[in-house]
């Protein structure tokens, strides 16, 4: 077995790419692992590099060395090859993926990834590409689109710059026209948000669906009907909790394999944190998509530990 090491020199608030080659030699030389090293050099070459070392049919363990955007080119390469599987190596201003498990500092322990448990785990394909977390469409994925701009403040971290850019939105506008394709339904007019899981954490925090799981073949959908920003002001915090089946006359919860949302003009569609412009989304799941291998030992089946700030209140 092979291990690669992307990383990602534009994740999080400062270039550590000499930080993850220090801590990645200093484990993997003295076991004599055949490992190498690859820094991204542009948006999307994570994807090249990925996609260069599965498509030699050798056995390939690979570290997406960076934050969810890193995580997500990664995957991007490897979708369709069984000989590849990858990892998250912690290094961005989110790392929300992990937090679904139970102790997620582990990924940052490099000793701990390298003994490690794998499990085939679920992709959502977002038209022509695909993403392992969540993704969205409405208020969330124009949240989203801006958070890069805020996090490079000082100060500014992945729940602050998420925080900043919420408040940003909501004052140029809560909801859109949107047509929603959706268990055999189709539902016309203004929403707020589509939110469309297969993990659980987002946006440095925000818990929406707690008991979704990456590896049961299927999607949680959370379509927000149009509201006012009081409401927004109102329920935003028990939405960040998971506290949806609070407020049945204004959020839907669905199970589902597919979806399509269509917009009278071009909005954004995030992909786990990615953005693009587009009139049309189609999302589905597909089933055991991606090998992906995480510290001996962690479980994501249960509740994950959450800390003081992200505790859901009693």
């Amino acid at each position: 077995m092979k291990h690669l090491f992307i990383i990602n020199p534009a994740a999080g608030k400062k270039n550590s790419s000499v930080d993850f080659v220090k801590k990645i030699a200093a484990l993997c030389k003295p076991q004599g692992l055949d490992y190498d090293i690859k820094v991204s050099a542009y948006k999307g070459n994570c994807t090249e590099l990925a996609r260069q070392a599965a498509k030699t049919g050798k056995e390939y363990r690979i570290y997406a060395c960076g934050g969810d955007g890193t995580l997500n080119e990664v995957i991007n390469g490897v979708v369709g090859y069984d000989n590849v599987a990858v990892t998250h190596f912690p290094g961005g201003s989110g790392n929300d993926f992990i937090r679904m498990f139970d102790h997620p500092e582990a990924f940052s322990d490099l000793s701990r990834l390298l003994d490690a448990d794998e499990a085939k785990m679920d992709l959502i394909k977002v038209n022509d590409t695909y993403a392992m977390n969540i993704c969205s469409m409405g208020i969330d994925a124009r949240i989203c689109q801006a958070i890069p701009i805020y996090k490079r403040l000082p100060g500014l971290g992945g729940s602050a710059a998420y925080n900043l850019s919420t408040v940003v939105n909501v004052v140029k506008g809560i909801h859109r026209p949107y047509e929603v394709e959706i268990d055999g339904k189709t539902l016309v007019g203004n929403q707020t948000l589509i939110c469309v899981c297969n993990g659980r954490f987002y946006g440095g925090g925000f818990y929406p669906v707690p008991d979704a799981r990456p590896d049961d073949g299927m999607l949680d959908v959370l379509i927000i009907r149009d509201v006012s920003r009081f409401t927004v002001a109102k329920v935003v915090g028990h939405y960040k909790h998971g506290e949806y089946k609070n407020y049945p006359d204004l959020i839907t919860h669905y199970r589902v394999k597919e979806l399509t949302v269509r917009s009278l003009k071009e909005d954004v569609i995030n992909a786990d944190g990615e953005t693009t412009l587009g009139k049309e989304a189609h999302f589905s799941v597909v089933p055991s998509a991606i090998r992906y291998f995480y510290p001996k030992g962690l479980t994501y089946s249960a509740e994950p530990a959450k800390t003081e700030e992200e505790a859901v209140p009693v």
